[in-house]
């Protein structure tokens, strides 16, 4: 047997306002609700072999998915970096100028050719639509264009909040983020 309480349905006496006790535990009860999580495949593109299986909760952003690729696969310096959702159909090269771009929120604040593409630091995952099997594009670094594919491998419901970011699996080694830099010795 349960020992929690209930309460009636009406007002509390002296007014509409409940409880303290009462409203904490509504506003415990909407955070502890679990939410969707996913597991993405993230391929290095040129690099056959190479890729890391990360997951994430929904609650986090494009910005943490970018946080924990960064750290899968041990870059050392960060740079800009954007996702692309290309549109369904779209194939080869011609996917890209139209798919949905977010990018990092410096991008994302001053673009100089006065493009505007949203933020990835607002962009949850949760709210994306996202399924699996679908794929989209990720690139780090502008300068350098470090090239991933990224595939939605699950979506479910979590049991509990766990780590915002988990790294599941890793195959093939990280090349070094500045290949020249370590031959100019």
């Amino acid at each position: 047997m349960s020992s929690v309480r209930r309460r009636s349905a009406r007002p509390p006496a002296g007014g509409g306002v409940p409880s303290r006790s009462r409203r904490a535990t509504r506003t415990q009860s909407k955070v502890a609700a679990p939410s969707k999580g996913f597991v993405f495949k993230v391929a290095l593109k040129g690099s056959p072999g190479t890729w890391r299986r990360i997951a994430v909760r929904g609650d986090q952003t494009l910005h943490r998915v970018h946080a924990g690729i960064f750290a899968a696969f041990d870059r050392e310096e960060e740079h800009l970096y954007s996702f692309y959702f290309p549109k369904a159909g779209a194939r080869g090269h011609a996917r890209l100028p139209t798919a949905v771009e977010y990018t990092h929120p410096f991008a994302a604040e001053s673009d100089p050719f006065g493009e505007t593409h949203p933020d990835a630091s607002k962009a949850r995952l949760d709210r994306l639509g996202l399924r699996v099997g679908q794929k989209f594009e990720y690139l780090f670094d502008f300068g350098d264009s470090w090239w991933h594919e990224i595939t939605v491998e699950a979506v479910a419901a979590l049991r509990s909040a766990g780590a915002p970011v988990s790294l599941l699996e890793r195959r093939g080694a990280s090349p070094a983020q500045y290949p020249d830099a370590d031959s100019a010795d």
